[in-house]
């Protein structure tokens, strides 16, 4: 019985890692694009245009979280987090290159001496940086999101600081809800009730969601939501609420269905790659390794390590093990 439990633990976390890791590789071309220019330089998005797409910084830190997790467990603490970005990410030579403005002004600070949460505020501090990685949480806390948003908020000290770190402990409650094949209402509600009802977030969360319930797919949902939900006269495109929000609002106009959802949002744009890496995890969390795409799956197995040295060659599958004894425990324990 304790072997099959594992089993399925097993399929629904390596369900997430490999869908998150599948998402950041598709949705990275189409980066800080809008719906229309997607469509007049690729048409419509089907699925891997070239064999050699590779996930980003969100698969590797992700991995780099999950590693983290597996060496200190529940016990960890933002301050050990703040360590290992200095002994992990940073890099003495300062040619720090592969991830967002929030990881470098987080590099910034802890090299300038400040430790968490003050080394989280800075002006970048809501970007979706936490919410991109924040999937591990929620894998070692099956049915317990709170717990997970609790982890996530630990972590989310060290780079990011207000809506930053709501937009991760919804990811990470959500993906704690879906470990026990959750529906979506119940995934949703999870996420809104461990952040502010007055956050931004718990706005476009919420919004996001009354759009998609309002679509018949993921397709259809695409233009409502980067009208209404997309902070288009902001000159970036990495914020938290909106990329979060995004991810929600998608995963409920396509019903949870991994491939439908996520090519909605590669083929939407934006911060494709981390609202493609959300809606990646939960879905993929859902469907287990098992119901992923097989050609896609297959096409995705290592971290790249191009920002995050210490997980180049990791192999994804073995980290989802390593996850899987972690969660397992907690939830036997």
């Amino acid at each position: 019985m304790v072997k099959r439990e594992s089993t399925e633990i097993n399929n629904r976390v390596a369900g997430a890692l490999i869908g998150l890791s599948i998402g950041d590789a598709l949705g990275a071309i189409t980066e800080g694009m809008n719906p229309e220019s997607i469509r007049k330089k690729y048409g419509a998005i089907e699925g891997f245009s070239d064999p050699s797409q590779m996930s980003t910084d969100d698969t590797e830190f992700t991995i780099f979280y999950a590693g983290l997790l597996h060496e200190y467990g529940s016990n960890i603490t933002s301050q050990n987090v703040a360590d290992h970005w200095l002994q992990d990410v940073y890099d003495p030579s300062d040619t720090y290159k592969g991830a967002g403005f929030s990881e470098s002004l987080t590099i910034h600070n802890l090299k300038s001496g400040l430790r968490p949460p003050a080394s989280g505020q800075h002006v970048h501090s809501w970007s979706d940086g936490l919410a991109m990685c924040a999937t591990p949480f929620g894998c070692v806390c099956p049915g317990q999101p709170e717990k997970a948003a609790e982890i996530a908020k630990i972590f989310g000290q060290v780079s990011h600081a207000g809506e930053g770190i709501y937009g991760g402990m919804a990811v990470a409650a959500a993906i704690a809800s879906a470990m026990t094949g959750a529906t979506p209402e119940q995934i949703f509600e999870s996420a809104m009730t461990v952040i502010p009802e007055d956050s931004w977030t718990y706005y476009t969360i919420g919004k996001s969601i009354e759009i998609g319930n309002a679509t018949q797919n993921g397709q259809e949902a695409i233009l409502p939501l980067y009208e209404e939900i997309a902070c288009t006269y902001y000159h970036w495109s990495d914020l938290a609420p909106e990329a979060v929000g995004i991810a929600f609002g998608l995963l409920a106009a396509g019903k949870a269905n991994y491939r439908n959802t996520v090519l909605a949002a590669v083929n939407l744009g934006r911060d494709a790659d981390t609202i493609a890496a959300i809606t990646g995890a939960l879905c993929g969390c859902l469907a287990g390794y098992d119901g992923l795409p097989p050609e896609w799956r297959d096409n995705i197995t290592q971290a790249p390590g191009r920002c995050v040295r210490s997980v180049k060659g990791v192999n994804i599958l073995d980290v989802a093990k390593d996850l899987t004894t972690i969660a397992a425990g907690e939830k036997n324990g």
